[in-house]
C-alpha cells in the first residue's frame, strides 16, 4: 500500500471519529505499554544488532524505562488534561462562560532518528495517543532490524487505521531519500521530526506546502560549564557519564566543556579514572566491550575520524582517555579529549555526536557565558557549581532548550517538564501536559447566557450607545 493510501486510511478514520473517549485513549496507551514490557529484550537485541554493539543495559535504562515513564505519566494524567478548561469572562459579557475544549488534531506524523529509535518514537507517540490522535511513524533506515521488529509489534497490537509504521532497509541511497521526502509532503495535522538542524530545515520546507505545523527537535553544540566553585570531581564524573552513554550519540550529550583556565590536565586525569571505572574493557582488551556502544555505521565512524584529523591538522591536541585503540571494523571508538582546538576547526563548529569531548577554558564565568551566547542556542546546557549565585547567573544570562544543574541529561527524563529546543536547536516541545497540548487543538468556546447585555450594543445606534462608548473607551 502506498504512503498516501496508508495516510488516507488514518485520515478518514480520524475525521469519522473526532470525539475520542478517554477509555479508547487509555486502551491504546495500555496496548503500547504491554508491547514494550513483553518485547523489551527483543527490542534491545534488535537495536544492538543495528549498532554493531549497543549495551543492552543502556537500552533498558535509556529507552525502555524512559518510554514506560512517558506512557505511565500519560495514563495517570490524560483524563485530567482532556477536561475543558474554564477561562475568565470579561465583566461586560457575564454571565456567559469561556472554555477551552481540547480536541484531537487528527493524524500526526512522527519522524524518528537512529540514535534512540525506541525512546524518540514512544516519547511523542505517547502524547499523540493521549491527545486522541492517530499516528504515522517514519523510522530511520539506519536501524532496519529495529524498524522491522517495531512494525511487526505495532501491527500485532494496533489496527491499520490507528498506527502505521514506515521503515526502509539499511542500504540508504535515493530510495530512502525519496521515501522521507514523500512522507514529509503528506498533509498531516502535525509533524514531529527529531534529527539534525540541516535536515530539519528540509522537513519544515516540505511541511510548509500543506501548512502543516511542525515540532522540530534538533541538536547543536550543548555546553557543560564547570563553575569556579564546582565540586570538580563530581562535575567531571557526571559529564563523562553523560557524554559516553550511547558513545556520545545523543542529541543532548555534552559537546564541549567550559572550565577554568589551568584545569585541563586535572580534567583529563579525573576523566581517565572515570572511564577506567565505568568501562574497564577500554583498558583491557581481554574483556568484552558489551557496555560500550559502537558507532552506528561506517559513515558516521569516518565522519568522526575526519573531525579528529582536521582538528589535529589545525594544531589541536587529542588525548585518549583509555588504552584501547580505535577499531574500524567493529566501529569501536574509545573516548578522546580535544584541547587547543582553533575556532576554524570543524569540531568547534559542528555537532560532534560521538565520544569526542572538547575542552575550552575561560578566565571569568562571564567569559564562559559569552562563549555560549556567541553560538547558536543549544538544545541542552549543563552548569556545575555549588554557588547558587553562579548557577542563577548562568540560567538567567543564557538561552537553551533545557538545563540540568549539577548533572547531565536528566532533564529529558522529567515527564512534567517540556522537552524541546530553541532557535537553531528546535521548534516546539513535548512531554507530559505540554505534549498533550502540542498535539491537541485547544478550541476556544464562548457560551452565551440567556440573560446578556448584547442588546445594548445592537443597532439602531443612538445617544445611549454613544454614552456607553464614552464610558467604555477611555
Amino acid at each position: 500500500m502506498s504512503l498516501l493510501l496508508r495516510f488516507r486510511q488514518l485520515h478518514d478514520h480520524a475525521r469519522a471519529e473526532p470525539l475520542v473517549s478517554w477509555e479508547l485513549r487509555r486502551d491504546r496507551l495500555q496496548r503500547l505499554r504491554h508491547l514494550l514490557i513483553r518485547h523489551q529484550h527483543d527490542i534491545a537485541t534488535a537495536i544492538s544488532h543495528d549498532f554493531g554493539n549497543r549495551s543492552q543495559h543502556e537500552t533498558q535504562f535509556l529507552e525502555v524505562f524512559t518510554s514506560l515513564q512517558a506512557i505511565d505519566h500519560a495514563l495517570a494524567h490524560g483524563h485530567i488534561w482532556m477536561q475543558p478548561q474554564s477561562r475568565r469572562t470579561s465583566v461586560w459579557y457575564q454571565p456567559a462562560r469561556n472554555v477551552l475544549l481540547p480536541q484531537p488534531l487528527g493524524v500526526v506524523g512522527i519522524i524518528t532518528p537512529w540514535n534512540y529509535p525506541l525512546l524518540l518514537t514512544i516519547g511523542p507517540l505517547s502524547a499523540v495517543l493521549a491527545a486522541g490522535n492517530l499516528a504515522m511513524i517514519k523510522l530511520s533506515e539506519h536501524t532496519p532490524a529495529f524498524g522491522a521488529l517495531f512494525d511487526q509489534l505495532i501491527r500485532q497490537s494496533f489496527s491499520d487505521d490507528e498506527i502505521a509504521v514506515i521503515h526502509g532497509d539499511a542500504g540508504g541511497g535515493n530510495g530512502n531519500v525519496a521515501l522521507a521526502q514523500e512522507f514529509c509532503a503528506l498533509p498531516f495535522d502535525h509533524l514531529v521530526f527529531t534529527g539534525s538542524t540541516a535536515v530539519g530545515r528540509e522537513v519544515m520546507r516540505a511541511a510548509s506546502a500543506n501548512l502543516t505545523p511542525v515540532t522540530l527537535e534538533l541538536g547543536g553544540k550543548s555546553p557543560a560549564i564547570i563553575g569556579p566553585s564546582a565540586d570538580f570531581r563530581h562535575a567531571v564524573t557526571r559529564i563523562i557519564s553523560g557524554k559516553l552513554l550511547n558513545a556520545g550519540q545523543t542529541c543532548i550529550a555534552p559537546d564541549y566543556v567550559l572550565l577554568p583556565q589551568g584545569r585541563e590536565q586535572a580534567f583529563i586525569e579525573c576523566a581517565r579514572d572515570v572511564v577506567a571505572r565505568f568501562y574497564p574493557s577500554l583498558n583491557d582488551e581481554r574483556l568484552p566491550t558489551d557496555d560500550y556502544t559502537s558507532i552506528v555505521n561506517q559513515r558516521h565512524y569516518e565522519r568522526l575520524a575526519l573531525l579528529c584529523s582536521d582538528a589535529q591538522q589545525r594544531g589541536a591536541l587529542l588525548t585518549p582517555l583509555s588504552r584501547r585503540a580505535p577499531h574500524a571494523s567493529t566501529r569501536l571508538l574509545p573516548p578522546l579529549v580535544v584541547t587547543q582546538a582553533t575556532a576554524e576547526a570543524r569540531i568547534m563548529q559542528e555537532e560532534i555526536f560521538g565520544p569526542l569531548l572538547l575542552l575550552v577554558t575561560y578566565e571569568k564565568i562571564g567569559d564562559a557565558i559569552a562563549t555560549v551566547n556567541a553560538g547558536p542556542r543549544p538544545l541542552a546546557l549543563y552548569v556545575f557549581d555549588q554557588d547558587e549565585r553562579i548557577v542563577d547567573r548562568v540560567l538567567q544570562q543564557t538561552v537553551s532548550g533545557g538545563v540540568t544543574v549539577n548533572d547531565t541529561l536528566l532533564h529529558i527524563a522529567q515527564e512534567d517538564l517540556p522537552f524541546g529546543g530553541v532557535g537553531a536547536s528546535g521548534i516546539g516541545a513535548y512531554h507530559g501536559e505540554e505534549g498533550f497540548r502540542r498535539f491537541s487543538h485547544m478550541k476556544p468556546v464562548f457560551r452565551q447566557s440567556r440573560l446578556n447585555a448584547m442588546r445594548l450594543f445592537s443597532p439602531p445606534y443612538g445617544k445611549a450607545f454613544a454614552l456607553l462608548m464614552k464610558l467604555l473607551i477611555r
